[in-house]
């Protein structure tokens, strides 16, 4: 069984950073690609970031480029997500996915995990 569970969510001032993990079973995770998307209260599940298997190969939102960073561990078979300078518009619920890198960015990915709620507000 395919199992992702996110952590490190929470509330954070505009401005500030939080780091995500998703940590990885039930799969081969070093020949998996993995990304995070986000969805808003009434809005669409969004692609945030995606990574390649091997972690040479990364992509983002035009949102995020440039502040987010996303990374994997493939010993701890973990990914992150680090995000500075964050913005109230990155208020969403965060979930972790598997799927192939060709596909990273769109919303039907093969797995999703259960999600973790990230608030930046004053």
């Amino acid at each position: 069984e395919v199992q992702l569970v996110e952590s490190g969510g929470g509330l954070v001032q505009p401005g500030g950073s939080l780091r995500l993990s998703c940590a990885a079973s039930g799969l081969p995770f070093i020949s998996s690609g993995m990304g995070w998307f986000r969805q808003a209260p009434g809005k669409e599940r969004e692609f945030v970031a995606g990574i390649n298997e091997n972690g040479a190969v990364t992509d983002y939102a035009a949102s995020v480029k440039g502040r987010f960073t996303i990374s994997r561990d493939n010993a701890k078979n973990v990914i992150y997500l680090q995000m500075n300078r964050m913005k109230p518009d990155d208020t969403a619920v965060y979930y972790c996915s598997v799927g192939p890198w060709a596909t990273r960015r769109s919303p039907t990915q093969n797995y999703w995990g259960q999600g973790t709620q990230v608030t930046v507000s004053s």
